[in-house]
C-alpha cells in the first residue's frame, strides 16, 4: 500500500469573491499535491470554504439576500474558478454541510469530556472582519485589530470558553520537537515567541450571533468562527462520517496558509485538537503575501487583481508559471504585469518553445518525423550527465518546497540544450552524409531532454507537459510518469513525432494592457448593478457604522452631465462628461440600462469626486456616480436635487 499524504488550503472566507492570495495558495498546493503523486504517494488534497460567522451574516444583509444564498453563490465561484485553473482537488468542504456540523460538535464533546472547556462570560473589543477580539479589554479604550488594524467594536456576552492557558508548555515543546511543524523557521520563531508572551483562554462560542453550527448540548450558543472552520480540515476527511478515510489519512502533512492567517493554524488548531486526543498537523507552512507596488493587496487600497482577469489575458499556464517562479516561498513578492509578459516572452516561448519547435521542425525535415537512435555528438556526455543532476536537484527543491529553484533547475537543461544544438549546428552537418549519426545524436538528445524537461513541468504547468509530450509521439500521460524513477532513457528512439502549434506565442506589452483595459471593463461591466455609491433601501439593514470622520473622507460634490454616449460592447456602461465648476471630468458609470445618453445632457448629479481613477472598456473613469438601488439586479435612480444648486458645491 503506498504512503499517504493529505495537504490542505485553507478554507476561503466566503464574505467576498476569490483573490489572487487564495489563488496563489491553491495553486501551490495543486502544484505539491501533484507532485507528490508522481512519485508515488497516495494523495489527498483538500480545499473548502467558510461560510458562517458575523461577517456573512454582515455582508448578506447587506446585499438583502439570505447568509446560506451568498455562501451558495461564492463557492459556486471558487469552484468554476479552481476548474479554470486545473486544480485537481480531492475533497472538498463546506462548513455548512452537516457532516461539517458532525465534525464540530463531537470536537467540542471531547475537549469538554477532557476538561478543556467551561462556561463564562466575556467582554472586550472584537474585529469582525478577522472573527477575533483585540488583546485590550478596557471598554474606555477602543482598540484595533493587532491582525488587519481596522477599528473594533465592543462585545460582552456569554460565552464558552476552551484552556488554550493549558496549552502553553506543550505548543513549545510541540515547536521544540518538531522542528518543521511550523514553516519558513523565521515565522516559527515568531510563533514561539507569541506563545512564550503566555495565552488567555479562548472563547469559542456567541449567543449575539445566529448563522453558525449550534453547540449540541446548549443550542442557544453557536461556535466561534474559527472554532468552526478549522474542524473542516477534519470533516472533509471523513471524521465522525467515514473512519475508513479519516485514519488512513489522518494527520495532515501540511497546512499551505497566508502568514496573516498562521497563529489560528500554529496555536490554537494543535491544541483544539491535542484537547480533543487527535493528532496535531504535521506541518503548517506560512507562505507570504503578494504585494502590489510593495503594498499588501486590499480591497481599502484599490489594489485587488481580480484572478478572472488575469486568467482570461494570460491563461492558466502562464498565470501558474509566474507565481511559482516568480515568488520564493515563504516570502513575500511584488506581483508585476511587466515580470509576467517577461516570463511568458524569455522563459516560456524563447526558452522552452524555441527548443521544442527547433527540435520538431529538424526532426521533421532530417529524419521524417521519426527519432532517430543516438549516434555520437559533442557534448552528448555533459547533456546526459546535466539532465541527471537536474533530475535530483529538481527532486531535493520541489521535497523542500523550493518552486523557484526548481523551476530555475529545469531552465539550467532548457539553456544548455539550446547551447549544445547550436555548438553542434545540425543545419550544417545536415548537408554532410559522413556525420549522419552525429546528427542522429543531436536530435535524439534533444528530444529525450525535452521528454525529461515535460515530465519535470506537470505539476507546475500539465497542460502544457502533455502538449510537448503527445508532440515526441508519447501515448501515454505524463501525469503517469514516476518523478521518482525518471532517467535518462533511449526509448524514444524510432517513435514518430506529431508536431503542434507552438506552445505559448510571444506577448506584445501594448496588446496585454489593452486586453487588460478590455477584460476589467467587461468584468466590471457584468458585476451588479453600478459603479456607483449605491444606496439599499428595503428590507435589507444599513452597512455596518462609520464615524463622521469616515464620512468626511468622501468628497462628495454636484455636478452637470455635459455630454453622455454609449460606449461600444458595453451594454450597461455609459461615458460621461461632467462639469463641476472647477473643472470638467470623464466618468464611466454602469447606468446605461436606466437612462438614454440624451436625457443625462444638462441633468444635475453627486459625483464621488476624490475616488482613484481607473480605467473601464480602455476609458479613464475619474470619479463614481451616486444612485439608489433596491437591490443588485435593480434599475439605478440617479440621486439629484429639487432647487437649483453650483457645481462644484459638496454635500456635506
Amino acid at each position: 500500500m503506498s504512503k499517504t499524504f493529505y495537504i490542505t488550503t485553507p478554507l476561503y472566507y466566503v464574505n467576498a469573491p476569490p483573490h489572487l492570495g487564495g489563488t496563489y495558495t491553491t495553486i501551490v498546493a495543486d502544484t505539491i499535491a501533484r507532485y507528490k503523486r508522481m512519485i508515488g504517494f497516495d494523495v489527498k488534497l483538500l480545499s473548502g470554504t467558510d461560510e458562517h460567522g458575523q461577517k456573512i451574516e454582515r455582508s448578506a444583509r447587506g446585499q438583502g439576500i439570505a447568509p446560506q444564498a451568498l455562501a451558495d453563490r461564492v463557492y459556486t465561484e471558487y469552484l468554476d474558478l479552481w476548474k479554470l485553473i486545473g486544480i485537481e482537488f480531492d475533497e472538498f468542504i463546506r462548513t455548512t454541510e452537516q457532516r461539517h456540523h458532525t465534525s464540530v460538535s463531537e470536537l467540542y464533546t471531547r475537549a469538554k469530556a477532557n476538561g478543556y472547556v467551561y462556561k463564562g462570560s466575556y467582554s472586550g473589543w472584537y474585529c469582525v472582519s478577522c472573527e477575533a477580539y483585540a488583546p485590550e479589554s478596557d471598554p474606555s479604550t477602543p482598540a484595533t485589530c493587532p491582525d488587519c488594524g481596522r477599528k473594533t467594536e465592543w462585545f460582552s456576552e456569554e460565552s464558552y470558553f476552551f484552556k488554550l492557558s493549558a496549552f502553553q508548555d506543550r505548543l513549545l515543546e510541540l515547536y521544540e520537537t518538531n522542528k518543521a511543524f511550523i514553516r519558513p523557521e523565521s515565522r516559527r520563531n515568531e510563533i514561539a515567541s507569541f506563545v512564550r508572551g503566555g495565552l488567555k483562554d479562548l472563547s469559542i462560542s456567541r449567543v449575539s450571533l445566529k448563522w453558525g453550527v449550534p453547540l449540541p448540548d446548549d443550542p442557544g450558543h453557536v461556535f466561534y468562527v474559527w472554532y468552526d472552520a478549522l474542524t473542516g480540515y477534519l470533516s472533509g476527511m471523513g471524521f465522525k462520517s467515514d473512519d475508513m478515510k479519516f485514519f488512513r489519512y489522518w494527520p495532515v502533512d501540511v497546512h499551505l496558509v497566508g502568514k496573516d492567517i498562521l497563529r489560528f493554524h500554529a496555536v490554537y488548531w494543535p491544541a483544539f485538537l491535542i484537547a480533543a486526543g487527535l493528532e496535531p498537523p504535521k506541518s503548517v507552512f506560512g507562505h507570504g503575501w503578494w504585494l502590489f507596488k510593495d503594498e499588501k493587496m486590499s480591497k481599502s487600497r484599490g489594489n485587488v487583481l481580480n484572478p478572472y482577469v488575469l486568467l482570461e489575458v494570460f491563461g492558466s499556464e502562464l498565470l501558474r508559471y509566474y507565481l511559482l517562479r516568480e515568488m520564493v516561498f515563504g516570502q513575500d513578492c511584488n506581483f508585476s504585469f511587466d515580470a509576467v509578459i517577461q516570463r511568458s516572452n524569455s522563459d516560456l516561448a524563447n526558452d522552452l518553445g524555441n527548443l521544442l519547435s527547433r527540435t520538431m521542425a529538424m526532426i521533421s525535415k532530417y529524419r521524417g518525423g521519426r527519432i532517430p537512435a543516438p549516434g555520437e555528438a559533442k557534448g552528448d556526455g555533459e547533456i546526459r550527465e546535466l539532465a541527471g543532476r537536474v533530475v535530483q536537484s529538481y527532486r531535493a527543491n520541489f521535497d523542500d518546497y523550493n518552486f523557484s529553484r526548481g523551476l530555475e533547475n529545469i531552465w539550467e537543461l532548457i539553456s544548455r540544450v539550446n547551447k549544445y544544438i547550436v555548438e553542434n549546428e545540425p543545419w550544417a552537418i545536415a548537408e554532410k552524409p559522413s556525420q549522419a549519426k552525429k546528427l542522429d545524436s543531436v536530435l535524439f538528445h534533444a528530444a529525450e531532454s525535452l521528454r525529461l524537461i515535460a515530465a519535470l513541468l506537470t505539476p507546475v504547468i500539465p497542460k502544457t507537459a502533455q502538449a510537448l509530450w503527445q508532440q515526441l509521439g508519447i501515448d501515454a500521460d505524463v501525469k503517469t510518469v514516476r518523478l521518482d524513477e525518471l532517467r535518462w532513457t533511449e526509448e524514444l528512439a524510432g517513435k514518430t513525432i506529431r508536431g503542434g502549434a507552438a506552445l505559448f506565442p510571444r506577448l506584445d506589452p501594448k496588446e496585454v494592457f489593452t486586453k487588460m483595459d478590455d477584460v476589467s471593463g467587461r468584468k466590471e461591466a457584468a458585476a451588479p448593478a453600478v459603479p456607483a455609491a449605491a444606496v439599499e433601501t428595503g428590507e435589507a439593514a444599513v452597512a455596518s457604522m462609520i464615524t463622521i470622520d469616515d464620512f468626511a473622507k468622501v468628497d462628495l460634490r454636484v455636478a452637470t452631465v455635459i455630454e453622455a454616449e454609449r460606449i461600444k460592447g458595453a451594454d450597461k456602461l455609459l461615458k460621461l462628461v461632467v462639469d463641476l465648476g472647477f473643472e470638467k471630468r470623464q466618468i464611466v458609470a454602469g447606468i446605461a440600462v436606466a437612462y438614454q445618453p440624451e436625457s443625462l445632457i444638462g441633468r444635475k448629479v453627486v459625483i464621488v469626486a476624490n475616488l482613484q481613477p481607473r480605467k473601464l472598456r480602455g476609458l479613464e473613469s475619474n470619479g463614481m456616480i451616486v444612485a439608489a438601488s433596491i437591490g443588485p439586479d435593480t434599475t439605478p435612480v440617479l440621486a439629484g436635487f429639487h432647487e437649483d444648486i453650483q457645481n462644484g458645491a459638496r454635500l456635506r
